[in-house]
């Protein structure tokens, strides 16, 4: 189901225009999800936009979000879908949390 379930998400950002997408396999290393996918959203709005055509795709497609939070955040959305966790990140929480830095560039 992962890989069906990236192509759908994969193809939803770029149909949404998100920024700077980075998908992390991490299956090897922890024990709370196989890839944590970050993103961003060039304003509020658009993260929005973003986390709404990421659910309405993913329902559609019959995966299942285990949970959604921050979806009135306008600096950060997270969902969880089990195997996968989606970060939505606005450009300046992304710089400050830097989420990426937390792991090893060879997982990009």
């Amino acid at each position: 189901m992962t890989k069906k379930t990236l192509k759908i998400i994969d193809s939803t950002l770029k149909d949404i225009k998100a920024l700077d997408t980075k998908t992390l396999n991490l299956k090897k290393i922890n024990s709370f999800t196989d890839i944590l996918l970050i993103t961003s959203g060039s304003s509020s709005t658009h993260m929005s936009a973003i986390s709404n055509k990421l659910i309405k795709e993913l329902k559609k497609n019959k995966v299942e979000i285990l949970n959604l939070e921050g979806k009135s955040s306008s600096d950060w959305v997270l969902l969880d879908l089990g195997d996968i966790v989606i970060n939505i990140m606005s450009i300046s929480a992304r710089k400050y949390y830097d989420l990426e830095s937390l792991w090893d560039d060879s997982l990009v």
